[in-house]
């Protein structure tokens, strides 16, 4: 058994605040904004529940990086805790590397073209798309720099717009429960006819949602108290994240009819803001989804680069990307913004979100069983383990086949994808230095 690294002595810029900052930029992203059409359009009423259901499937999957992270203390992260615990196999360890950084790759389009379609919603050219796509860009290319800039600096700034927009959120929230045009009993009696296999296959869909939770475990060497703050910050923004997924999925659906969140999938709550509120209410909705999807590229930026900085220590990605200034990555980061720029000018990033929910589960699926094999170092629970490489299992079981049922294009489309991921991790095992 490989043992685990000495955490190093030096200044440390990032503290609980931060981390949690960090972890709800990356999960309350566009998820919510993208999500919430999708799960009243197969679920109705029972969207908030499927928000809980998919929140307990994240916390079964954060037990395990959390138990892994204090173990290792490795800002590779899940790369690195899955090569550490399987040391034999170099392919294996090039795969997760590969699944994972192109994972947050894919979440990093989804949130650029996000922040666009809102940043342009008021505006004559709303509907071009080259203008929705310059603008995702931009917005890119500005959180790159920062990035780049400075540690702190982004921490900082990460700070303000997370609490920001967790208030202005809330607030939404609120108003929508306010004005609500109905009650849950009067949606179950008129859309309660739903089976419990479409709320399951929902809370799946959502994971990616949650997924942000590893970005704090990438930022060890930036923290303080590791030991204390991994967990602590993790649990609560995870908690945060639920109890906001809940409050807003709750207010939509009894201010904003079925129909007009579904025909409206990406600007839900604009749409429904400005018909209960007014013009007032859309642009708070708007600003709150700007922070939400601003965070999220930053916080997906800051974490990731750094994993993928490590995979490259290790050979499976160009040794270029290895090379930082003042501790920061900087390839790496161009490299993210560059894919993530290329995505999103190739389009189709519904396919893209539907594959960041598998990818994720599959590697979080991955980590319990990493767990499983050294439980008693990490001083885990045998029974959580199991029960989460059950619940992860199921959840991707469930994406494909609701993809296979209902859209088996897309399927095909997230398998070529895994060939082409695949194949690159096998080049780059076999011929690494």
């Amino acid at each position: 058994m490989i043992k685990r690294n000495i955490h190093r002595k030096r200044g440390k810029n990032l503290g609980v605040l931060e981390l949690v900052a960090i972890a709800l930029g990356g999960m309350i992203g566009g998820g919510i904004f993208t999500v919430l059409g999708i799960s009243v359009s197969m679920v109705g009423v029972f969207t908030p529940l499927a928000f809980i259901v998919g929140g307990l499937l994240a916390f079964l999957a954060v037990y395990s990086y959390i138990k892994l992270a204090v173990y290792y203390k490795d800002e590779g992260a899940t790369y690195s805790f899955f090569k550490k615990t399987f040391s034999n196999s170099p392919f294996l360890a090039s795969l997760i590397g590969w699944w994972v950084i192109f994972g947050y790759i894919s979440t990093l389009a989804l949130y650029a073209y996000t922040f666009s379609s809102y940043a342009i919603s008021g505006f004559e050219f709303a509907d071009n798309e080259m203008m929705r796509k310059a603008v995702a860009g931009l917005i890119i290319l500005t959180f790159t720099l920062v990035n780049i800039w400075s540690v702190k600096g982004m921490g900082k700034i990460e700070d303000i717009m997370v609490y920001t927009k967790l208030i202005i959120l809330t607030i939404i929230s609120f108003v929508l429960i306010n004005n609500a045009n109905t009650t849950i009993p009067v949606l179950l009696e008129n859309n309660g006819d739903v089976n419990i296999l479409s709320i399951l296959i929902v809370a799946s869909l959502t994971f990616v949602a949650f997924e942000g939770f590893q970005l704090v475990i990438n930022a060890v060497n930036e923290m303080e108290e590791p030991e204390k703050n991994i967990p602590k910050s993790i649990y609560i923004a995870l908690i945060l994240a639920i109890l906001i997924y809940f409050i807003l999925s709750y207010g939509a659906i009894v201010a904003i009819p079925f129909d007009n969140i579904i025909a409206n999938q990406e600007y839900a709550l604009a749409s429904g803001a400005n018909k209960i509120l007014g013009h007032w209410g859309t642009d708070l909705v708007v600003t709150g989804a700007l922070l939400a999807t601003s965070s999220a590229i930053s916080g997906t930026l800051f974490g990731a680069s750094r994993q993928m900085s490590v995979i490259a220590k290790d050979g499976y990605f160009p040794a270029i990307l290895t090379k930082r200034r003042n501790n920061i990555p900087i390839y790496s980061i161009i490299t993210m913004a560059v894919f993530a720029f290329s995505l999103i000018l190739i389009g189709d990033l519904k396919i893209i979100l539907e594959f960041s929910s598998v990818t994720f589960l599959l590697v979080s699926l991955l980590m319990a069983v990493a767990n499983l094999k050294i439980y008693k170092q990490t001083s885990s629970s045998l029974t959580i383990i199991i029960l989460a490489i059950i619940g992860l299992f199921m959840g991707m079981v469930l994406i494909l086949y609701y993809e296979y049922t209902t859209q088996i294009e897309q399927l095909y489309f997230i398998g070529g994808l895994y060939i082409l991921l695949t194949f690159g991790a096998w080049i780059f095992s076999k011929f690494k230095k």
